[in-house]
């Protein structure tokens, strides 16, 4: 669905992508994973239209997308922090949306609205909401359009736990639906029953890309956290030697 071949991007002197080749299937619930400045969010706005790869191809739909823009209506995307304008309601914001993305998609998904509470308080200003109130709109913004891809950007970060199992509930029952699903998230934890595949970055290279799956039988790990840095440990180990 999604495919990268040898893309490059540098800002000055720093690499942040460095020939990175991935492929991304429907149906897979995909965490990327690295540290910071491992070259994740340059890889999202790459995937995004938003930075433009010095050299290499990426492809959605087996179709390249450069200097092409209908691709980005079949995308949900939830920033890591959502900002709008103060003085609009969040009816506003939605609304706007809906103007704006008019007649991209027929069925709009207004579930989260409502399991979130949103339906409620639509009045409310923008400027008036908390943090985790606003990740709710990210959150209801990005499945609005019943896209085929999701970019999730850490999506339950402020989040209470209830909400958080609301939202998880809903990123698996967009996976079922054969949608695909990246996420990028500091809390392991999180991910633990949410995920098919761990795509991991570190400066600007993959490291590794792997099914949930083989990477649990490879390390004997079943937590994410503890199977991604047996994997890296072995990694530097048999690199060193």
């Amino acid at each position: 669905m999604i495919e990268t071949k040898n893309i490059t991007k540098k800002f000055g002197k720093l690499k942040a992508l460095d020939q990175v080749s991935v492929t991304f299937s429907k149906g897979e619930c995909v965490a990327l994973l690295g540290p910071n400045g491992s070259g994740k969010t340059t890889l999202i706005k790459s995937l995004l239209g938003m930075v433009v790869p010095d050299s290499g191809e990426i492809f959605f739909n087996q179709k390249p997308i450069k200097q092409q823009w209908a691709y980005r209506e079949k995308i949900g995307y939830m920033p890591q922090i959502g900002r709008y304008p103060d003085n609009m309601t969040i009816a506003h914001v939605i609304n706007m949306m809906k103007d704006i993305r008019r007649g991209s998609r027929s069925v709009l998904d207004e579930e989260l609205i409502n399991s979130f509470g949103l339906d409620k308080i639509l009045q409310k200003k923008m400027r008036g909401l908390s943090g985790g109130t606003t990740q709710k709109v990210s959150a209801c913004l990005a499945f609005l359009f019943s896209p085929d891809v999701l970019i999730l950007d850490e999506p339950t970060a402020g989040l209470d736990p209830v909400s958080s199992e609301k939202l998880k509930q809903k990123i698996l029952d967009e996976k079922e639906k054969g949608k695909l699903v990246l996420i990028t998230s500091h809390v392991l934890s999180e991910l633990d029953d949410l995920i098919t595949e761990v795509f991991y970055m570190q400066e600007g290279q993959v490291l590794f890309h792997k099914k949930l799956t083989a990477l649990i039988e490879d390390t004997g790990e079943l937590k994410l956290s503890k199977a991604i840095t047996s994997f890296i440990n072995n990694h530097h180990s048999l690199t060193v030697v």
